[in-house]
């Protein structure tokens, strides 16, 4: 076979190919889509993907149905997910641990910037610092002033060594140049408890958990977490704005495919959650919930999954924290 021909015969096969994908994004989804949450039934990630499946749902007249397959770090999950035929009716829905495993987990088996493709980030979410009403510090500027002449001698409640809390909490410390005891709890209601109850001077929690011990008096809130203000806390200032450079930390929630789905699926898949993030009722229930409505583009997705991973694989060894 001269090489004229086999060029011809190789366009042929890509065009055809490039067909097909059309076809398919054309029909798509012509059958159920299931959507694998790596975590339990009733958390954050399970709650954000069962909002928007329903939406996808009514949208594009098929059903995206939740697979929650939690375990191992979100090991499983992903795991399932990177195996999945690429056709758009496998979907993953992921959270900061998803960027946070690699440095957590030896054998998470996914590379989150290769084995997966970015669909759209959906929901952006800041955490609150709070405080004691008995702590002396009223700010991040005071805060910073009390705790660096006794190195250690404060602390913040956080979750289990590599949860987001933890790292959101030892990041925090070492950006601001101190040095807290950070307490673990197994147990949310424990953390709440032990800080309201002046056990613990800090914690950092969501906006919406955090706003009803605000109105009561109950905890004091310190700074927001990430780059903006929350639009529950206008006159809250960031922790960056309060003299922590470069601070941002935001819980998050986005959607992705495996590697090598067509990218007129993906996009198709991205108009319609764009779409559903701007509907009156998703933004009004996320903005009461305290997160922020996002509805990026596949591309933005995936340069904030490129630099989260490297700022976490920082913030675990700096912290001395490993998951086997």
């Amino acid at each position: 076979m001269n090489n004229s021909i086999a060029l011809h015969i190789a366009i042929g096969l890509a065009l055809q190919t490039h067909a097909a994908f059309a076809q398919n994004a054309a029909d798509y989804p012509n059958r159920s889509v299931r959507v694998i949450v790596a975590s339990s039934p009733g958390g954050g990630t399970d709650l954000q993907a069962r909002m928007f499946a329903q939406k996808l749902s009514d949208s594009m007249k098929q059903q995206f149905v939740i697979d929650n397959r939690p375990g191992a770090g979100d090991t499983i999950g992903t795991g399932l997910a990177v195996k999945s035929p690429a056709d758009g009716y496998t979907l993953l829905v992921v959270s900061p641990s998803f960027t946070m495993a690699p440095a957590l987990y030896p054998k998470f088996p996914a590379d989150p910037t290769k084995d997966l493709t970015p669909i759209s980030l959906v929901v952006s979410s800041p955490l609150l610092l709070l405080a004691h009403p008995s702590l002396p510090a009223k700010s991040i500027k005071e805060l910073v002033a009390l705790a660096k002449p006794t190195p250690g001698a404060m602390d913040i409640g956080v979750g289990p060594s590599g949860t987001f809390t933890h790292l959101a909490a030892a990041s925090f410390a070492a950006a601001a140049g101190i040095k807290v005891t950070l307490v673990p709890f197994q147990d949310v209601g424990q953390r709440y408890g032990n800080a309201i109850a002046g056990h613990t001077h800090m914690l950092f929690a969501p906006v919406n958990a955090a706003l009803p011990y605000l109105k009561a008096g109950r905890l004091r809130a310190l700074a927001v977490t990430g780059s903006r203000r929350s639009s529950a806390l206008p006159g809250l200032n960031t922790i960056a704005e309060s003299g922590v450079a470069g601070y941002d930390v935001t819980t998050w929630y986005g959607w992705v495919a495996p590697a090598g789905t067509p990218a007129a699926i993906v996009a198709k898949l991205n108009a319609e959650l764009v779409k559903a993030v701007k509907l009156p009722d998703i933004a009004r229930r996320l903005l009461e919930d305290g997160g922020e409505p996002v509805g990026s583009t596949a591309e933005q997705f995936a340069q904030i999954i490129a630099s989260e991973i490297p700022r976490w694989r920082k913030a675990t060894r700096d912290a001395g924290i490993r998951v086997d």
